[in-house]
């Protein structure tokens, strides 16, 4: 009989994924607890979290194995996991992914940056980094994000059985997309195959953090800005879009520009950048700088409608909005 590796106070052995809408995280819980118990015997549970729905948002889905003498009776979020998949590693800009890990917890990063560097910007103090490009791979097989990283986790969920989650796959797709199952089946095996990880000790004297709580709100008297002020929800301004793309963004190329503004007319989040210059004939008309990519949420509808090809859907590269970004000059009220 399989044997969880480990377990928490409670029985349980416990998974959170972190992901924004659209990368498939809620079905690949599903799929996960499914395998666990159809598959491999024990209890399991299920659900996600999340607020608007919308793509994009942050999203998290939760999992509980526990053996079968054990009631889940526990359906509150997972604070300390034992394992965490990050479907998108730009979420840490805004949410506390590893929030609650054990330093012998492992964490699962869709990147193509190394594991060095994946601790360094996480500030992982100990633990296991695991590393999959689930990205590269769904575009290369024409696949979902999340059927890679089903593979990254089944590697490391070594209770799960293998064969089982390809019946649990076929089954899903076959009925309403049938043309899905194959490429959906090799991207879960390529993520499988290609997860690498790295084990970071404890640093001497140091301990891991305590769970960020989320019950407790992060304004209060005595945390709140002068005046009571709540600067950044909903601030259009300060808003920060860049994790919501989900791996491609629009290039631009100037020198085929015509300036035309069929991509401003487009874009949802007015990030194309304008100036008023003199034309050939001294004539003052709007001119295209650039795209400030802080607002920019990889839509790429300014792509489709571009009609010279001066903006191109590319894969997105670690920096490349950073240093191709043309910010807005806001002209703020005086006075």
């Amino acid at each position: 009989m399989t044997v969880l590796p480990k377990q928490n106070e409670l029985g349980f052995f416990e998974i959170r994924l972190e992901s924004i809408g659209g990368l498939g995280a809620n079905l690949a819980g599903k799929m996960l607890a499914e395998a666990g118990v159809v598959g491999s015997g024990f209890n399991g549970v299920s659900f996600s979290s999340y607020g608007s729905e919308k793509k994009g948002s942050p999203v998290k889905a939760h999992i509980r194995f526990c053996d079968l003498e054990t009631n889940i009776r526990d359906t509150t979020p997972v604070e300390r996991p034992h394992i965490v998949g990050i479907f998108h590693e730009n979420l840490s800009k805004t949410v506390n992914v590893i929030s609650g890990i054990y330093e012998d917890s492992v964490v699962l990063v869709n990147s193509s940056k190394t594991s060095e560097q994946l601790r360094e910007k996480m500030k992982l103090l100990g633990g296991t980094i695991a590393v999959v490009d689930a990205t590269g791979i769904a575009l290369e097989e024409k696949n979902r994000v999340n059927m890679a990283m089903l593979g990254g986790l089944f590697r490391l969920c070594d209770f799960l059985d293998f064969e089982h989650m390809k019946v649990i796959i076929r089954k899903s797709l076959e009925k309403k997309y049938p043309q899905a199952v194959e490429p959906a089946l090799r991207t879960f095996v390529r993520g499988y195959d290609e997860v690498q990880s790295q084990t970071f000790a404890l640093p001497e004297g140091k301990s891991m953090p305590l769970p960020t709580r989320w019950d407790i709100p992060a304004l209060g008297y005595a945390t709140q800005p002068m005046g009571g002020m709540i600067i950044n929800p909903g601030n259009s301004v300060l808003k920060d879009l860049s994790i919501s793309r989900e791996g491609m963004m629009p290039h631009f190329d100037e020198d085929k520009c015509i300036h035309c503004a069929a991509c401003d007319t487009a874009c949802p989040d007015f990030c194309f950048v304008w100036e008023e210059q003199p034309d050939k004939k001294g004539r003052l008309q709007m001119f295209l700088q650039g795209i400030d990519y802080q607002y920019c949420k990889g839509c790429l509808k300014c792509v489709v409608a571009c009609p010279t090809e001066a903006l191109q859907s590319e894969r997105e590269t670690d920096g490349y909005g950073e240093a191709n970004r043309v910010p807005h000059r806001f002209k703020w009220a005086n006075g």
